[in-house]
């Protein structure tokens, strides 16, 4: 009798042993999980600190290629008018330039409309300009002699625009290489 109360109490002791050991690696785990937990958030949000960075890094890049491209562009404005002044024959006069991207407009009054033509030629023969296209001329009678007229031309790439894109390149290649 003794045997079988013994083997009894003998193996409620291991069952409860066998749960206190059991409980304890499940409340370990579960610690675990919950130290796990909070690195993962602390990580998510060192996350969206490091895409915040890598979106304000790409916005100041962009601007920095626009400056650069604006730098390189800013004596491009300035042959640009040399060209024109240097195609204009005698005896023709604008009274508009408007440019939209690399078209330009011209709006202006000739004595003849054999000046508008020579301007025209003197157009297509410039190195930074191209592709003259006669829109409008009007020739007055009378109080106004002469000829009024819109004329449209191109503007030609510049040999130098090359060396304009090298700062973005140079920006391109520094952000490659900060990742």
């Amino acid at each position: 009798m003794f045997g079988i109360v013994g083997a009894v109490l003998l193996a409620g002791v291991i069952t409860l042993v066998a749960n206190f050991v059991v409980s304890s690696m499940i409340d370990a785990q579960n610690r675990r999980n919950e130290l796990l937990k909070a690195e993962i958030a602390q990580l998510d949000k060192a996350i969206e600190q490091i895409l915040a960075l890598e979106e304000q890094k790409d916005r100041m890049i962009s601007r920095m290629e626009v400056i650069d491209t604006l730098q390189a562009s800013r004596p491009e404005v300035v042959k640009l008018f040399d060209q024109i002044v240097s195609t204009l024959p005698e005896g023709v006069y604008l009274t508009s330039v408007k440019q939209s991207g690399k078209k330009l407009e011209f709006n202006g009054v000739a004595q003849s409309s054999t000046r508008v033509s020579a301007f025209m030629r003197n157009l297509d023969a410039a190195e930074s300009l191209s592709s003259p296209e006669l829109k409008v001329i009007q020739t007055g009678g009378g109080s106004n002699p002469g000829a009024q007229f819109t004329l449209f031309a191109a503007q030609r790439a510049q040999p130098g625009a090359e060396d304009a894109k090298a700062p973005a390149k140079r920006t391109a290649r520094a952000a490659e290489a900060g990742k």
